[in-house]
């Protein structure tokens, strides 16, 4: 009879026990925290591959999108504003983390202007080194753009291959926006709980931070500060955890598991500097923006950017800084009614805000107007939004300018210079708005008449100061 006999095993050394349970315990936390990895060329170690790159979105997105509608909507001509030095005020630094604020509180501050879209015309002044490089270049007569351009000489036109400049390329600024980020208070205001027993025990707190930027618009010719702001935005933080730290048997154990969180604090940064904006920008509109900050929501971050919530077109400006029609503007001075023939018959023409330019549909109307005087005298009333109050002189020249083009583009038709005439411009002393229509005042009125027409005394200069109301 055979026996058989079994070996009773040996024990598992207890370092061997350990080294096991931090293999096991080791496994099971890279397994909470892996995340994609791609290898991008053979050899190479993988690297980490995170989300998608995103727009840097606020609680702030549908206010500026909002209020740059509101902006776009009075059809103004957009205000040009600038950006100075937003600094860090607060001195917070770690030697472990470096500045506790951010630094670029001026990019943020452009970039929230950007987000009203061209409602708001933003001009560069914080980092101009490269444009003011190019001007020293086209002073030497370095500056080329690849042609050739002729250039008139006291010996005549001559051909030169770099960039003439004359000046004045660079538009001017009407405001701009300076200020700082001023405070920053660590744990104003901290609470919680921790239970143990036998060294095994839980804890909860949670913390809070706030931040304080202050900011000021100014005018760009006077330097006179037309509204300042300040702001503070708080931040909240928790922290959860499970922890052990006890002897069993031989061995002692210290096991932490918990999780912390904060809001982010730059972020929060960016939206009150964003809201700063808002209402800065809203002092010098004169656009009120409180239908707008009813919008904000701080318990969640939008899914789409300012530019894709709006919904007014951006204006396109041209090259003075007027902004002209488009859109629903163009169409409906296009599709205006035919001028009709007649004496008496009266015909607007619309000049954008602090413009002499004839933009969008006027070009129509004019052939009309030209077409009707032809047949009959026909009163031409040259009109600009009721926001226009200029003083005595710059009116008087804005009002000879527009009075110009107008005449200019009838005796381009085919209107005889004789058979245009003001039949009234404001006097010099008269600072009244003489509206006409919604949003509207007269600028000054112009009798038309054609060589065919027959009708009306003889005609006056278009620019005959006896045809001034109060002279």
């Amino acid at each position: 009879m055979t026996s058989i006999t079994f070996a009773r095993p040996r024990p598992m050394p207890t370092t061997a026990v350990r080294t096991l349970g931090a293999a096991v315990a080791l496994a099971a936390l890279a397994g909470c925290v892996t995340a994609p990895q791609e290898r991008a060329a053979p050899k190479e170690a993988p690297i980490v591959l995170g989300p998608a790159v995103r727009d840097n979105v606020t609680p702030m997105e549908a206010v500026l999108a909002c209020y740059g509608d509101h902006v776009a909507a009075t059809s103004r001509p957009p205000i040009v504003v600038s950006v100075g030095d937003v600094k860090d005020y607060t001195g917070k630094y770690s030697i472990n983390e470096g500045n506790a604020i951010t630094q670029g509180g001026a990019l943020m501050v452009y970039s929230a202007l950007g987000k009203m879209g061209g409602a708001v015309q933003v001009a560069e002044r914080f980092d101009p080194v490269i444009a003011e490089r190019e001007l020293g270049y086209a002073d030497r007569r370095q500056l080329g753009d690849g042609r050739s351009h002729q250039l008139a000489g006291p010996t005549g036109n001559q051909v030169v291959p770099w960039l003439p400049y004359f000046g004045g390329s660079i538009n001017k600024s009407d405001y701009f926006i300076v200020g700082g980020i001023t405070e920053l208070n660590y744990n104003i205001n901290s609470g919680g709980a921790e239970f143990a027993v036998n060294q095994v025990g839980i804890k909860a707190r949670t913390f809070s931070q706030s931040v304080g930027v202050d900011l000021r618009i100014v005018d760009t010719r006077t330097l006179m500060i037309l509204k300042t702001i300040s702001l503070t935005k708080q931040f909240n933080g928790y922290e959860v955890g499970f922890n052990v730290f006890r002897f069993f048997r031989n061995d002692l154990f210290d096991v932490d598991v918990g999780a912390k969180g904060q809001e982010p604090v730059q972020l929060g940064i960016r939206a009150a500097l964003e809201e700063a904006v808002v209402r800065l920008v809203a002092a010098v509109t004169k656009v009120d923006p409180k239908p707008c900050l009813g919008m904000r929501v701080f318990d969640e971050l939008p899914r789409q950017s300012a530019e894709s919530l709006r919904k007014v077109p951006n204006p396109i400006v041209d090259s003075s800084g007027a902004r002209v029609l488009t859109g629903e503007a163009v169409n409906a001075a296009s599709n205006a009614s035919p001028v009709s023939a007649g004496d008496g018959a009266s015909v607007q023409i619309p000049f954008e805000f602090g413009a002499a330019a004839l933009t969008g549909g006027t070009l129509n109307l004019l052939d009309q107007i030209a077409a009707a005087a032809a047949k009959a005298p026909t009163e031409v009333v040259l009109v600009a939004r009721d926001t226009e109050n200029w003083d005595a002189g710059k009116r008087d020249l804005l009002t000879d300018q527009r009075i110009g083009v107008v005449t200019s583009a009838l005796i381009s038709r085919g209107i005889a210079p004789g058979g245009i005439s003001v039949s009234w411009r404001p006097d010099k002393a008269d600072t009244a708005i003489h509206r006409d229509g919604p949003g509207l005042q007269e600028v000054a009125k112009l009798r038309v008449q054609g060589a065919g027409s027959g009708k009306g005394g003889p005609v006056q200069p278009a620019r005959e100061e006896n045809t001034r109301r109060g002279s």
